[in-house]
């Protein structure tokens, strides 16, 4: 299991952390907080002492029920982010998380590594085309409908089995417009309720079949608080337990807020695969 990004190999037989850092002001967690330059470097530059190897910048919320965000909005945040933290930690793996072609290619005009993208083409048909154009990983999420709507439509008569169809087919659909680098994100919470989620856990080994490197992003998530009765910043526990998980049935990056303690779940797990 690799990627090549720009040019480097990245081993992920070990697995990796991508940090998350959310430029919107409405994301579940930590929407509003990174508002100014200098939160933003210090908060990137925690994130890289603590262990994280790429940083996902995403200047669009994707939490149920979120506002639409027009495109010229979301290529402000993210762009100014983006060069800022290239000029400053030259050494890091940045991934945009976006949906938009437009944004995309700006982004990659402007040093984005790597794309993830929370519909895998289906909300922009041209991101595919573009990512292809500019031979850059590709995240591939799983999602029905939208943000607005992907609530009502987590309905499903095999969850398991849906999902493997569909990564199946977009796998060789990003194939065939020349995406050598494709990672899987089952993803939890998008049009998946709490049960949906937990089965999906449950039988996450099975897209090791795939045979792609598989991302998991259910860092603080509603799964997570709701089951527990907390408030997502009380999550960090219960994150760290599913990660746990997550790593034991196969995950080879963990998409996360708080990096240190992903990376403590992945050291514990790697010792245990030895013994």
């Amino acid at each position: 299991m690799t990627l090549n990004i720009r040019g480097e190999l990245i081993d992920l037989s070990t697995p990796k952390v991508m940090g998350i850092l959310n430029v919107t002001p409405d994301s579940f967690y930590d929407g509003g907080y990174y508002n100014s330059n200098a939160k933003i470097l210090k908060q990137i530059e925690k994130m890289i002492e603590d262990g994280a190897t790429i940083i996902d910048i995403g200047g669009y919320s994707s939490r149920p029920g979120a506002d639409d965000v027009d495109e010229k909005i979301e290529i402000d945040r993210v762009v100014p982010t983006l060069k800022d933290c290239k000029k400053y930690f030259p050494e890091i793996f940045f991934s945009i998380d976006t949906f938009r072609s437009k944004v995309a290619e700006e982004c990659i005009h402007n040093g984005a590594d790597i794309i993830n993208d929370i519909s895998g083409g289906n909300l922009d048909t041209n991101m595919m085309k573009v990512v292809g154009k500019y031979q850059i990983p590709y995240i591939i999420m799983h999602m029905k409908g939208n943000p607005s709507n992907m609530v009502e439509k987590a309905k499903y008569d095999d969850i398991i089995g849906e999902l493997i169809s569909y990564f199946s087919k977009k796998i060789d659909e990003a194939a065939n417009l020349n995406i050598k680098d494709i990672v899987i994100d089952p993803g939890f919470g998008f049009a998946k309720n709490i049960s949906q989620n937990f089965e999906l856990l449950n039988n996450l080994d099975f897209f090791k079949n795939l045979e792609k490197p598989m991302l998991v992003g259910l860092s603080r998530k509603s799964m997570i608080y709701k089951t527990l009765n907390i408030k997502a910043d009380k999550a960090l526990n219960g994150s760290t337990a599913l990660h746990t998980i997550s790593l034991i049935k196969g995950a080879n990056i963990l998409r996360v807020h708080d990096v240190k303690e992903a990376v403590e779940c992945i050291k514990l797990v790697e010792e245990l695969k030895k013994n």
